[in-house]
């Protein structure tokens, strides 16, 4: 099975990209979205670490939006709980899509939460500014500050562009976009089969 991670700037369009592949894509923003409103292990746990701000079950993301504003530190308390149930499903989404050729992990802290494997395919999904503030005004929780310190806590654009094995330029339309997947899954396949 090829393990492909999706990584790249917030609001550079990852997931748009991960679904052209049209492969299991593993989307974390997706998992902990169910956490939050399914989890009561995970509720109650955040609720002793930030008891002023997370008030009743399922949790709202406005709860944990305003608790990353009011705090950054927070942010890290979130993490320390999410997390492991965020890698949990991974492990069983690895498990259930095994037999499959090729999967896309869609995870915004992949390399800083050490998720990637050695042999793993990194793709970097460049995007122009304007673009991604395009996208992240569209978003419903759309906070400047929450924002900044999501973005502290990533990897540094170049750092990530770096370990890349290809860097995807998503600053075209959807039909050139999906073209371009295309091309480039068959090329990966080709390439890991003949090795």
């Amino acid at each position: 099975m090829i393990r492909i991670g999706v990584i790249g700037d917030i609001g550079s369009g990852k997931s748009f990209i991960a679904k052209l592949f049209k492969k299991p894509v593993f989307n974390a923003d997706e998992e902990v979205k169910l956490i939050y409103r399914n989890n009561r292990v995970c509720f109650n746990k955040l609720k002793k670490k930030i008891p002023q701000f997370i008030k009743s079950f399922p949790i709202r993301k406005n709860e944990i939006v305003e608790a990353i504003s009011n705090d950054k530190r927070n942010l890290i308390k979130i993490s320390s709980v999410v997390h492991p149930f965020v890698r949990k499903k991974m492990k069983i989404f690895l498990k259930k899509n095994r037999k499959e050729n090729m999967v896309i992990l869609d995870v915004p802290l992949l390399i800083e939460n050490k998720l990637n494997k050695k042999k793993d395919i990194l793709i970097f999904i460049k995007s122009n500014q304007s673009n991604i503030l395009k996208r992240l005004k569209k978003r419903t929780n759309f906070n400047k500050k929450v924002l900044k310190s999501l973005k502290k806590n990533q990897s540094s654009v170049l750092e990530k562009k770096k370990l890349s094995n290809y860097v995807v330029d998503n600053n075209y339309s959807p039909n050139i976009m999906k073209k371009k997947i295309n091309k480039l899954k068959n090329k990966i396949l080709n390439e890991r089969s003949s090795t």
